[in-house]
C-alpha cells in the first residue's frame, strides 16, 4: 500500500484528488494539508507527497521531502525561474514528478505536437491558444508553456526570444520564427489547448479539452505510485506513461 500526503487539499484539484483515490486500491490517504497547516507534523506518515498547494509554497514542499526522504508529485504551476532552480536541486536526493499536466490526454498531445512540428517542417507558422476558468491566476498556463517548449525545441530556438503573447496595435509581419501564445479567461472552462500549424493553402490543429478535473486527479495518482519505485531523479508525466 503507498500512502500519500495531498498538499493543497481544500483547492480544486485537492478535492478531486480526494475524490478519486478510491478507485487505487494501491494508495491510501495519510495525511491532507492545506493553507496554515503543517508538512512536518505528518509527512514520516506518507511515502509520497502529492503537491497541488501554490506556486509560492512548492520550494518549501520540496525541502521536507528531501529532508525525509519521501517522493514527490508537482502539480503546481506558475513558478518563478528562482524557485524552479531550487526544486530542481533535490532531485539528487528524492524522485520527483513535475509536470505541467497530468492527463494521459495532454501527454498524448505533447507527443503529437513534437512529431507534427518534426514533420511539418519550417514552413508552418506555429500558434496555441489556452482557455481556463476564469479563477485561474498564471497565464500562460503550465500545459501551454510545456507545449511552446516543445515547439522551441524541435525548431532549435530559444522561447524566449520567440514567444508572442498576444499581439495588438502596428505589430508589422508576422516572422516565421516566432510561436504565439494567447490566453482566454472565462466561466468555468476546466482547461482547453490547441496548437496550430498554419500554411499557405493548409492548417493543422491539435487540440485537448478536459471537462473534468479528474483526468488530471487520475493522472497524478498514478504518477503517485509510479514515482515511489523510482531512483532520485526529475521525472515528468512522459516518463510515467512510458512515452519517452
Amino acid at each position: 500500500m503507498t500512502k500519500i500526503i495531498i498538499t493543497g487539499a481544500k483547492g480544486r484539484m485537492g478535492r478531486a484528488l480526494i475524490a478519486c483515490a478510491p478507485n487505487f486500491r494501491e494508495l491510501e490517504i495519510a495525511g491532507q494539508i492545506d493553507v496554515g497547516d503543517d508538512l512536518g507534523a505528518v509527512i514520516e506518515r506518507g511515502d509520497v507527497v502529492v503537491d497541488f498547494s501554490s506556486q509560492t509554497a512548492t520550494v518549501g514542499v520540496a525541502d521536507i521531502c528531501a529532508k525525509y526522504q519521501k517522493a514527490l508529485v508537482i502539480g503546481t504551476t506558475g513558478h518563478t525561474d528562482t524557485n524552479t532552480f531550487e526544486v530542481r536541486l533535490r532531485k539528487a536526493q528524492i524522485p520527483i514528478v513535475w509536470a505541467s499536466n497530468f492527463s494521459t490526454g495532454v501527454n498524448t498531445l505533447f507527443w503529437l505536437t513534437r512529431k507534427a512540428a518534426e514533420i511539418l517542417g519550417p514552413e508552418f507558422d506555429l500558434e496555441i491558444v489556452e482557455m481556463h476558468h476564469r479563477l485561474k491566476k498564471d497565464a500562460p498556463s503550465g500545459t501551454a508553456k510545456s507545449l511552446a517548449e516543445i515547439l522551441a525545441e524541435v525548431r532549435k530556438l530559444h522561447l524566449e526570444k520567440v514567444a508572442r503573447h498576444g499581439r495588438a496595435g502596428i505589430v508589422g509581419e508576422r516572422t516565421p520564427t516566432e510561436i504565439g501564445i494567447h490566453s482566454l479567461r472565462g466561466g468555468d472552462v476546466v482547461g482547453d489547448h490547441t496548437v496550430i500549424f498554419a500554411n499557405t493553402g493548409e492548417r493543422l490543429e491539435l487540440t485537448h479539452k478536459a471537462s473534468s478535473r479528474d483526468t488530471f486527479a487520475n493522472g497524478a495518482l498514478r504518477a503517485a505510485l509510479w514515482v515511489v519505485k523510482q531512483k532520485p531523479g526529475l521525472y515528468d508525466m512522459q516518463d510515467v506513461l512510458g512515452l519517452k
